[in-house]
């Protein structure tokens, strides 16, 4: 079996364990979760909730919202049940969950990937601000959001061993080269057709600026969890938290970042246009009053 195959296998039982109860919302148990991770006993799992709670609670989250204590009916030996302690888990509890297991496990770094994205997914799903903006006004946003977040990536990478610009250049095209099926940033930007003066970043729709977004944040994540020393490591964990979005976008049937369409503005001009607009509107009030 390949091991995209073990990872596509990985992610549908995820999904298998998910529960709806009865006001259709999702869940996860700790029981299942745990044999699903690899644990043997539940015991030796319990101390990874513990520190999954400590890190919501750091977050300042309501644990209760993630974390619910109830009794359930489990099978033991000879198809006998019995009612033992478990948690009710909510996909952030589980996110925090697998950030905190043991990373050498293969499925425990499938798990991250997963309730990364599939959290990600729903925080803007669900944020409403975000779903009445328009297309431009969505990339405007991300844009915004993926400037800020490679500040914190370049930090990352720098704590890292990656130090001079040539560096970054290097280890930026690492993470693009495992998003983009091999591609770097001199081939994307051919591939989208663009003009020299033209950054490949102001030239991505909503949807791609998310997926770059997504492998921005999860590689900071990742090189400061891991402790991640040497721009060698450092260039493979970009390379491969790149690749990891990729499949999980061919998993969830979504359309391959280099396939999808390129707007018809780019966002420098598109910001021009919007700042245009708003002192066209200003002037205008003034003019009223």
């Amino acid at each position: 079996m390949s091991t995209l195959d073990i990872e596509r296998k990985h992610y549908r039982t995820f999904d298998e364990i998910k529960k709806i109860d009865e006001k259709g919302r999702e869940f996860w148990t700790a029981r299942a979760l745990s044999r699903i991770l690899g644990y043997s006993e539940y015991r030796h799992f319990l101390p990874v909730v513990e520190k999954a709670k400590e890190a919501a609670e750091n977050s300042q989250q309501v644990i209760t919202d993630h974390f619910e204590d109830f009794l359930d009916m489990v099978q033991i030996g000879s198809g006998a049940h019995r009612k033992l302690k478990n948690i009710r888990l909510s996909r952030y509890a589980c996110y925090l969950i697998v950030q905190n297991a043991d990373p050498g496990k293969p499925v425990v770094a499938n798990g991250q990937t997963y309730f990364a994205i599939q959290t990600r997914r729903q925080e803007l799903k669900d944020d409403e601000q975000f779903q009445k903006l328009k297309e431009d006004e969505k990339r405007l946003f991300l844009r915004n959001e993926l400037k800020e977040h490679n500040k914190h990536l370049v930090k990352a990478a720098q704590d890292a061993g990656v130090k001079t610009s040539l560096d970054f250049a290097i280890f930026q095209n690492h993470g693009y080269r495992g998003l983009y099926g091999g591609m770097d940033s001199r081939a994307i930007h051919k591939h989208k057709g663009l003009k020299k003066s033209q950054k490949i970043l102001d030239s991505m729709g909503s949807t791609e600026l998310a997926a770059n977004l997504f492998r921005a944040t999860q590689t900071e994540e990742k090189l400061k969890r891991d402790r991640i020393k040497g721009k060698r490591k450092a260039n493979e964990t970009h390379f491969e938290v790149g690749k990891k979005v990729r499949e999980t976008i061919e998993e969830l049937g979504g359309t391959m970042p280099e396939d999808l369409p390129t707007p018809k503005e780019d966002l420098k001009t598109l910001e021009r246009r919007v700042k245009s607009k708003e002192k066209r509107r200003r002037i205008e009030e003034s003019i009223e009053n």
